[in-house]
């Protein structure tokens, strides 16, 4: 064995391990509170109000995805070159007709060395949840409002409350959450797309045993790898917006029910009225994913029984794609959020325009950092993962037409939910020009059924 192979493996490594550190770095730079980015789109907020507080979140996302990419691209282009050098002992490890995949090596060694990182990306993304519930307890609890209460606790714990000023330490905790989460999310997706590329890999090794000259199959002169990098792409922006759908389908019923039923005017909510809003909303979120993991398992089978070419294809298309789409969505959710924190937090402005300003783009924001980015994660691992068994079967099978007819089958029930995640979810017309802007709400009780939006 070569006696630089050890420098040459730890190096790589290292790139993976660099880039778990970095990236969060990144990230704070476009989503933390004192970032230059989300104190523009606090400025744009006072100005130009909701719409500008959108249009400069957008913008914060967008920027945040070059840079990442820059960043995760560097360091691949390091461990590219110590894979390749002259004499690399990295070629010398890999059998004579393996020797073009030293680089895709390389590039899995990355991915271990981000999930070398994977502790801490645990722990960070688990502060701001934390932070985050203490500051909705303490709200829920109205514990300023008991009678009593002040002296209650004086008597049993010995001071006096400051409750202004635990409102504002909780606010600030939160502030710090949010830069936590929104650094955790390019990090895990980061792993997703570089341990991608590993999987495909496995395809393409798989291929090159079973067919040979794999590597001239896998040119961009290819139609099926074109088409792939295509269908890919198209996929992703299918998935995020069928998992934004239940999003605004489950808030629209949930916010149908209150307006029917709560009195908003009272400072509490019967436990009847309140189980039913978190029912509404859970049952849109299951009816989401139910949609969105078939149609993800029934594409996965299809195009891997269609060709496993343009299979591969579709898998890098998810892989880069999805890197993008999420990380900006993430970036973008995470400069909203923070944007509101400064109103709250800095300027202590409540309960102004400012406030409701930034207040609209965190909502937009929610649905973009804590449901459609983050989700990216598992699809593309999933996709990956379960694409490579796929393909292990679907090679193995003689028959073209039995693979036509399995792929066309997947296919079509793929269509029919990507038609359910959209269509079956939408949220009934209205007559617009009636004075009663409040919406028939859906049956209480009614756990089990879509109500009209579902018809």
């Amino acid at each position: 064995m070569d006696p630089n192979l050890w420098w040459a493996l730890s190096a790589i490594i290292s790139c993976g391990t660099l880039a778990g550190a970095l990236i969060p770095e990144l990230t704070k730079v476009f989503t933390s509170m004192n970032s230059k980015h989300v104190k523009e789109v606090t400025t744009c907020s006072k100005h130009g109000g909701a719409s500008l507080n959108i249009l400069a979140g957008f913008v914060a996302g967008n920027f945040s995805g070059f840079w990442m990419g820059l960043c995760i691209g560097a360091l691949m282009v390091c461990a590219w070159v110590l894979a390749t050098f002259t004499g690399s002992p990295i070629q010398a490890l890999l059998p004579a007709q393996f020797q073009f995949a030293a680089t895709i090596f390389a590039f899995g060694l990355v991915a271990f060395g981000f999930l070398g990182m994977g502790p801490v990306t645990i722990a960070v993304d688990s502060y701001g949840p934390v932070t985050d519930n203490a500051q909705s307890v303490y709200e829920l609890s109205q514990i300023e409002t008991l009678e009593g209460v002040e002296d209650d606790i004086v008597e049993k714990f010995g001071f006096v409350p400051d409750f202004e000023n635990a409102k504002l330490l909780l606010e600030k905790g939160d502030g710090c959450g949010n830069t936590f989460k929104a650094t955790a999310k390019p990090v895990l997706i980061g792993t997703a797309v570089v341990g991608a590329t590993t999987m495909v890999f496995g395809i393409i090794i798989l291929l090159q045993n079973l067919f040979g000259e794999v590597v001239s199959h896998l040119s961009l002169v290819q139609p099926e790898i074109i088409l792939g990098l295509l269908i890919g792409g198209a996929v992703v922006y299918w998935f995020t917006g069928a998992s934004t759908q239940a999003v605004v389908t489950g808030s629209y019923r949930a916010v149908v029910f209150i307006k029917k039923h709560l009195n908003l005017r009272l400072r509490t909510a019967s436990a009847e009225d309140s189980k039913e809003v978190v029912r509404i909303c859970t049952v849109y979120a299951q009816k989401g994913m139910w949609n969105i993991f078939i149609v993800v398992f029934c594409f996965a089978l299809a195009f891997a029984f269609f060709n496993p070419y343009f299979f591969i294809g579709y898998l890098v298309g998810i892989a880069f794609f999805g890197l993008y789409q999420a990380v900006f969505m993430a970036n973008a959710g995470g400069a909203w959020d923070n944007a509101k924190k400064i109103v709250e937090v800095v300027l202590r402005k409540k309960g102004t325009e400012l406030h409701d300003a930034t207040v609209v783009g965190d909502t937009v924001g929610d649905p973009f950092k804590d449901t459609s980015s983050v989700a990216l994660n598992p699809v593309i691992k999933f996709t990956t993962l379960f694409g490579l068994l796929a393909v292990e079967i679907a090679v193995t099978m003689h028959s073209q037409i039995a693979k036509m007819c399995i792929s066309g089958f997947f296919f079509l029930v793929a269509l029919a939910f990507v038609w359910r995640s959209f269509y079956a979810m939408r949220i009934p017309e209205e007559d617009l020009s009636d004075d009663d802007s409040t919406p028939s709400a859906a049956p209480r009780g009614d756990a089990g059924k879509l109500a009209e939006a579902e018809k």
